[in-house]
C-alpha cells in the first residue's frame, strides 16, 4: 500500500508537470510559424530544445513509474479495484502523453523548418533587391558620365565652330581689303590667287574637322 501511494503521487505530479510543459512547448509552434518571426533572434530555438529535453525526461520517468505500478497490479489481491483502475488510468495517460509529445515534436520541427526556409527566401530576395539596386545605380553613374562627356565634346565642337567663324570673318575682311588693293596696285593677282587657295584649304580643313567631330560624337552616343 505504501509503495502504491508513493508511486501514485509521483505519477500524478509528473503528469501535471508534463501537461504544463507540453502546453508551453506547443505554443512554440505558433511563435515560430508567425510571419516575419526571427526564431534565432527571439530565442525560440533554445526554448524549443530545453522544453523538448525536459519532456523527454518526464516521459521516461512516467514510463518507469508506470512499469512499477504494473508490477504491483500483478498481485490484484493486495490492491483494491479503485487502485487497479487508477493504475490502468495512469498507463493510458502515459501512452497518450507519449503519442502527443511525438506529434507535437513533429509539428514544432515542421514549423521551425518552414520558418527557416521562409527566412532564407526573404534573405535571398533582399540580397537580389540590393544587387539590382547597386546595378541600377552603377548604370545610372555610367549614363551620367556619358552625358558629361557628350556635353564636353559638344562644347568643344561649338567652340571650334565659333573659332572658324571668327577666322572666316577675318579672312572675309582681308579679302575685301585685298580686292580694293587689286584695283590700285598692278601685278597683285598672283598674291590674291594664293590667298584664295589658302581660304579654300582652310574651308576644307574646317569642313573635315567638323565632319570628324560629328562622326565621333554619333559613334559615342550609339555605343
Amino acid at each position: 500500500m505504501s509503495n502504491y501511494d508513493q508511486l501514485h503521487r509521483q505519477c500524478r505530479t509528473l503528469e501535471n508537470l508534463f501537461d504544463a510543459k507540453l502546453t508551453s512547448y506547443s505554443q512554440i509552434v505558433n511563435n515560430v510559424a508567425r510571419p516575419g518571426q526571427d526564431i534565432e533572434a527571439s530565442g525560440s530555438t533554445e526554448r524549443w530544445r530545453d522544453l523538448e529535453g525536459e519532456l523527454d525526461d518526464l516521459v521516461l520517468k512516467l514510463e518507469e513509474i508506470n512499469d512499477q505500478l504494473s508490477k504491483l497490479a500483478q498481485s490484484p489481491d493486495l490492491l483494491s479495484q479503485s487502485m487497479l483502475r487508477a493504475i490502468q488510468r495512469h498507463r493510458e495517460l502515459y501512452l497518450d502523453h507519449a503519442r502527443e509529445l511525438k506529434r507535437t515534436k513533429a509539428n514544432v520541427k515542421h514549423a521551425i523548418d518552414q520558418a527557416t526556409l521562409l527566412s532564407g527566401v526573404r534573405n535571398d530576395i533582399d540580397a537580389y533587391k540590393s544587387s539590382a539596386a547597386d546595378s541600377l545605380l552603377a548604370e545610372r553613374g555610367r549614363i551620367d558620365s556619358s552625358h558629361r562627356m557628350t556635353d564636353d565634346v559638344l562644347e568643344q565642337a561649338y567652340e571650334t565652330r565659333s573659332e572658324f567663324a571668327r577666322q572666316r570673318a577675318s579672312l572675309a575682311g582681308i579679302n575685301n581689303r585685298m580686292v580694293q588693293v587689286i584695283g590700285t596696285m598692278p601685278g597683285i593677282n598672283n598674291l590674291v590667287s594664293m590667298i584664295k587657295s589658302r581660304r579654300r584649304r582652310d574651308s576644307i580643313i574646317m569642313g573635315v574637322l567638323i565632319g570628324v567631330l560629328c562622326i565621333i560624337l554619333l559613334s559615342y552616343l550609339w555605343h
